[in-house]
């Protein structure tokens, strides 16, 4: 079994507005992270509604494979994941719930790379994030996620 924890969080106002830092942020049911694009509707994809665009999540050892793999540094933020994690398969849990601090998240699907982040970051990225881009899911409590907060699966 693992037991990982978030290493930071981060938000965007809007679609493509760059990511700020927080320490703390509450996850609603239904709307997201307070503060972020996608819990004001106004995210790049919030005209096409789907499930686990709530919160998306990232690995921060795939960050580091992206450097060590490709040769490209991208600062957490600049990855437009809103939780990024350490010791966390995000992979498996797709399809599973687990907890991040005293929130329930269930992971929705994968946060594969799209065209849209290569653009704000450079070339490279999409094909260097693929399959470890992070995890896509929905809030099922709500409550305060903060940086430190443990991350285990049920």
């Amino acid at each position: 079994m693992w037991r990982g924890r978030i290493d930071a969080i981060y938000i965007a106002a809007t679609g493509s507005a760059p990511m700020q830092a927080v320490d703390a942020v509450r996850a609603v049911p239904g709307r997201g992270l307070e503060g972020d694009r996608y819990y004001s509707q106004l995210g790049t994809y919030s005209a096409s509604p789907a499930p686990g665009r709530a919160v998306t999540l990232i690995e921060r050892e795939a960050l580091e494979a992206l450097e060590r793999d490709y040769g490209i540094a991208l600062a957490p933020g600049a990855s437009r994941r809103n939780l990024v994690t350490q010791g966390v398969p995000l992979n498996h849990l797709v399809g599973r719930e687990f907890r991040v601090g005293a929130v329930r998240l269930r992971g929705i699907r994968l946060c594969e790379p799209c065209a849209h982040l290569e653009q704000l970051t450079r070339r490279g990225v999409l094909r260097g994030l693929i399959h470890r881009g992070g995890l896509r899911a929905e809030i099922l409590t709500e409550g305060l996620i903060r940086v430190g907060d443990v991350v285990e699966a049920d």
